[in-house]
């Protein structure tokens, strides 16, 4: 089993010199098992342990002894020991959730603030076995290919050293270093689901195939490596597909219809992380046809996505956009954070403007001479009856056709950060200054209008 183990540590570069470990003991065969190969390479990278259990107060006074059996294989392997005890039932109740998920939550969430507060990893004691339950489990749930890659080696900064070892070679180990561990009796029964797989399917599966834990895993590997050539492939469709303006992205719908179907999947569901949703495949289905023709997709709650004009966005119909109207003057020196966006204003002389800004496009459109601007001008949202003077072009237009023009999606348009005076409006975030109000030659102060993001180019730049 060591052998298998230090393989894998090797393979997916799990360890490091001086690495602090975050170890999930359970005091079960696999975590103690996994606690003793930390201990036995502990010398060779300098190791820190620290083992970490969790008392579920499922079972009453059962789970006190698993405690101080755990508390004392922690100090057999030289291992600081941690101890979180929380009331799970009790927990799972209120939060309105099974208790396996809240358990396992809650057990992450301890190891993951363990691991933080020391800037360590988390090793839990995940086997080959149990990658296979969990594959068959996914299988069952009509998963995709990532259910099919089953338990990733390495995750974060969660590694699995005993991912190619089976329960069995786990069992046959601690027997023979004299490892005493314990066995939770929920494990004996059927009322969960990994248990029903545990006792009834693998069994008839390791008839047909001895092997089957090997099998699978060798399965896994495989499915990996195609997901990560999917994602790659993903991400490169995106790119291609992208416009940004510098305050939301839309996608060429037509682009991304044009992908083959497996990269659409895996491109809509990139899309859909950042929103902490994972979609169906009805979802996928829906929102490739929506590419095609036009549409919109409810995929969870307030997320929607929505294809409109040849375009597709992800959007979120949460809250109304905050409402503000502060004086220019108010936010020269201080500053402006308005949708958890940050802006700041800056006055400079011509000389000091050409010296710095010289070259970026992104800063000349949103500087004007100071002195053409009113000491009425506020910063706030649109309002009907706007009005913006285009450079260059002689006539005036309402934002709201302006915006129908350039082809801002409407859910972005109320949240596009104005400079007005009245109905007048002097600035538009993503567009710049309106005529009248731009640099001149007869300029004797500039005002710079920047967002956070800007900036930080603008330094990267001048590096």
């Amino acid at each position: 089993m060591e052998n298998k183990a230090a393989a894998t540590v090797e393979k997916y570069n799990m360890l490091r010199q001086n690495d602090t470990v975050v170890v999930g003991l359970s005091g079960g065969a696999d975590s103690c098992a996994l606690l003793s190969f930390l201990a036995s390479v502990r010398e060779k990278f300098g190791l820190k342990l620290i083992a970490c259990h969790v008392n579920h107060m499922i079972r009453g006074q059962e789970a006190h002894k698993d405690q101080e059996f755990a508390r004392s294989i922690a100090e057999r392997f030289g291992a600081e020991f941690r101890l979180l005890t929380i009331n799970i039932p009790q927990l799972a109740k209120e939060q309105r959730e099974g208790i396996e998920k809240c358990a396992r939550d809650v057990r992450y969430k301890f190891f993951a603030d363990t691991a933080e507060e020391c800037g360590g990893v988390i090793a839990t004691a995940h086997t080959a076995s149990d990658n296979a339950e969990t594959v068959i489990f996914n299988l069952a749930r009509g998963s995709g290919i990532n259910g099919l890659c089953g338990i990733p080696p390495v995750r974060g900064n969660i590694i699995r050293p005993l991912i190619n070892v089976t329960r069995e070679e786990v069992e046959m180990y601690c027997r023979e270093k004299d490892i005493k561990y314990v066995t939770d009796s929920t494990n004996l029964s059927d009322d969960y689901t990994r248990n029903k797989i545990r006792h009834n399917v693998i069994p008839v599966l390791r008839e047909i195939n001895p092997s089957i834990e090997k099998s699978i895993t060798r399965m896994t590997e495989n499915m990996m490596c195609n997901a990560k050539h999917l994602d790659t492939s993903a991400k490169i469709a995106l790119d291609s597909a992208r416009i940004d303006n510098g305050y939301y992205n839309i996608y060429k719908a037509d682009s991304l219809y044009r992908c083959d179907e497996a990269v659409f999947a895996r491109a809509i569901a990139e899309l859909l992380s950042g929103y902490d949703v994972i979609p169906e495949s009805d979802h996928i289905r829906l929102i490739r046809e929506i590419c095609r023709t036009s549409g919109a997709v409810q995929v969870k709650g307030k997320i929607f996505a929505v294809s409109k004009q040849g375009y597709l966005r992800i959007i979120k119909k949460d809250s109304e956009p905050e409402q503000t109207e502060t004086l220019l003057e108010d936010v020269i020196g201080s500053g402006l954070v308005i949708n958890n966006k940050k802006y700041s204003l800056d006055i400079m002389t011509v000389a000091e403007f050409n010296n710095a800004e010289k070259n970026n496009k992104i800063l000349f459109d949103n500087s004007a001479d100071y002195d053409t601007i009113s000491i009425r001008a506020v910063f706030r949202h649109r309002q009907s009856g706007d009005i913006f003077r285009l450079p260059g072009r002689g006539i005036s237009k309402s934002l709201k056709k302006l915006f129908n023009e350039m082809k801002i999606p409407g859910e972005f348009r109320d949240r596009i950060l104005v400079l007005a005076d009245g109905h007048d409006i002097i600035w538009i975030e993503g567009i710049g200054f309106s005529a009248g109000h731009l640099v001149g030659s007869n300029t004797s102060r500039v005002m710079c209008i920047r967002t956070q993001s800007e900036k930080s180019e603008r330094e990267k730049s001048d590096e």
